[in-house]
């Protein structure tokens, strides 16, 4: 199955307190008092110095599910597939996504592997350890909530904070096992963890601390007992691209 992507999100401004239904169909998930931590990884299975790096993001993985101050998001980009293998994750919304980055996140070019931490370049993630713990104020605050299959947040920008802001959802599996039969990593067995499999986009809105923009997805792609899903929403600050808060939720 190839990634989903689409145009922008559905998005409205609400004065509306914000409620969770209890019902055993129902999940939820409140951001914290601080900023959490979002690693946007750049990659691809067509790249021989990117195994490294996915597995070094996967040695994260048994943390970041109990973590909650930390949001991983693995991007496979396409500009690779012509070099003798076609990575089926890949999506050239992803490789847009990264060459959009680039203008906010300090690299100077396009690369893989890339990680990107808390909107900026980072070429010291193989000594990222966790604990990711965040210690920066939050700039804004997420409600999410499942209702079957749609999913529900609202999203309440912190006095002082950003005034206009932007968003994204991205669902994320992990355990995705590929066999390599041609191109640089020909031979190789790769794991995926914190894999795009969908993402969506919300264009920039004004925004007021006390007028909360509720925001709703309803994913595309099928839950699979065999990859645990999350779906995230990382809110960012329209004119710089820097993260101001992230939410995931795994239900």
């Amino acid at each position: 199955m190839s990634p989903v992507v689409g145009a922008a999100a559905s998005l409205a401004v609400s004065s509306a307190a914000w409620s969770v239904d209890a019902t055993p169909s129902s999940c939820s998930a409140r951001s914290g008092t601080t900023t959490a931590r979002v690693i946007e990884f750049h990659t691809s299975e067509g790249c021989n110095s990117c195994p490294p790096a996915d597995r070094w993001l996967s040695r994260l993985a048994p943390e970041m599910e109990k973590n909650t101050d930390a949001v991983a998001l693995a991007f496979h980009v396409d500009y690779w597939d012509r070099l003798g293998w076609k990575d089926r994750f890949a999506s050239a919304a992803y490789t847009y996504r990264q060459s959009q980055q680039q203008a906010s996140n300090d690299a100077k070019f396009s690369y893989t592997p890339q990680v990107v931490l808390e909107g900026l370049d980072n070429k010291d993630w193989p000594r990222t350890r966790l604990p990711l713990k965040a210690t920066t104020p939050a700039q804004a605050q997420i409600s999410m909530t499942r209702e079957g299959k749609q999913f529900n947040a609202s999203v309440a920008p912190a006095a002082g904070g950003p005034t206009r802001l932007a968003a994204y959802w991205a669902v994320t599996e992990l355990n995705h096992i590929t066999s390599v039969k041609a191109g640089e990593n020909a031979g190789m067995t790769l794991k995926h963890d914190f894999l795009v499999r969908e993402y969506k986009t919300i264009p920039a809105w004004s925004a007021k601390p006390d007028v909360p923009t509720l925001l709703s997805f309803e994913p595309s792609t099928p839950s699979d007992i065999n990859h645990a899903r999350q779906v995230n929403l990382v809110v960012v600050d329209a004119d710089t691209g820097r993260p101001v808060q992230a939410l995931k939720l795994g239900c």
